[in-house]
């Protein structure tokens, strides 16, 4: 029986298994949505990948990921703007929702977080008429303060919906539990985002307490302290009726099972805990 509302982000068993078998065990519970990373889809071959996807009927919630715009020099600018144009292109060939941007942090050993953000606005507008052209949505990811140095200088909603008000209707936002569920101003910022008709994807899993590792300790959902159908309230009352994708990185723990246990608990946490 298929799962409605539910994607998979491939990261939630990227150590179990490659991109064919990942599909197949998505499949095999009945769960025909998506979202690959590209070092996933490139093992593979886009092209190959592209094919599995569309003869089984498979939706892409989005592509994992372009981004990391900010750079040291200008030759490191152009390769960081190059792999985004890329990265678009190989979004439009799977049709994908969108390609998420996880933005980048401070280049080298940069302490300017105010010129990193510039460089993240920058960057997006210069290859912005690329999506365009090729219908691809970009989606800005905002990360947990934790990474805003090495990851992403974009933090919260707000910040991100900033740009977004700047640059255009095509890029918006993707509501990641994980990084925004603490933010005092959550329940406005996803509200603006509403109106302007800016969420393009809703990711969830779950924050443990504690938690072990900022990058690699995921929570299975209902594991952790996220109101994940609250949230999910707030992105339905904003006009969002998208999948939730199930995003987990989890070393120690959800990446040393096996892959259909793994999907499996996803599809039953998924149902007791997030649908509303």
């Amino acid at each position: 029986m298929q799962v409605e509302g539910l994607s998979i982000n491939l990261a939630t068993i990227r150590e179990q298994c490659g991109f064919a078998e990942a599909v197949d065990i998505c499949l095999k519970h009945g769960i025909t949505a998506i979202a690959p990373w590209r070092d996933q889809v490139a093992k593979v071959g886009l092209d190959e990948a592209v094919h599995i996807v569309k003869s089984n009927g498979i939706k892409l919630t989005g592509l994992c990921r372009g981004g990391f715009f900010p750079a040291a020099n200008d030759a490191d600018w152009q390769k960081n703007l190059d792999d985004n144009r890329r990265a678009i292109d190989e979004a439009a060939a799977f049709s994908a929702d969108c390609l998420v941007l996880v933005v980048g942090g401070l280049p080298d050993s940069s302490k300017d977080i105010v010129a990193a953000r510039r460089m993240v606005f920058d960057g997006i507008a210069a290859v912005l008429p690329h999506a365009q052209a090729a219908g691809v949505k970009l989606a800005i990811e905002p990360l947990h303060p934790m990474y805003a140095a090495d990851r992403a200088c974009v933090n919260t909603l707000g910040q991100a919906l900033d740009m977004c008000e700047q640059l255009g209707e095509d890029v918006g936002v993707a509501v990641d539990v994980y990084h925004v569920w603490w933010d005092p101003d959550l329940a406005n910022q996803i509200a603006r985002a509403g109106r302007m008709k800016r969420i393009f994807a809703h990711h969830i899993c779950d924050w443990l307490v504690p938690t072990k590792d900022m990058l690699l300790d995921r929570g299975m959902m209902g594991d952790g302290v996220i109101d994940l159908k609250g949230i999910r309230r707030m992105v339905e009352a904003a006009g969002f009726f998208g999948a939730q994708e199930v995003e987990i990185f989890s070393a120690e723990n959800w990446w040393k099972r096996p892959a259909d246990e793994v999907i499996a608990t996803c599809v039953e946490r998924f149902r007791s805990c997030c649908q509303i």
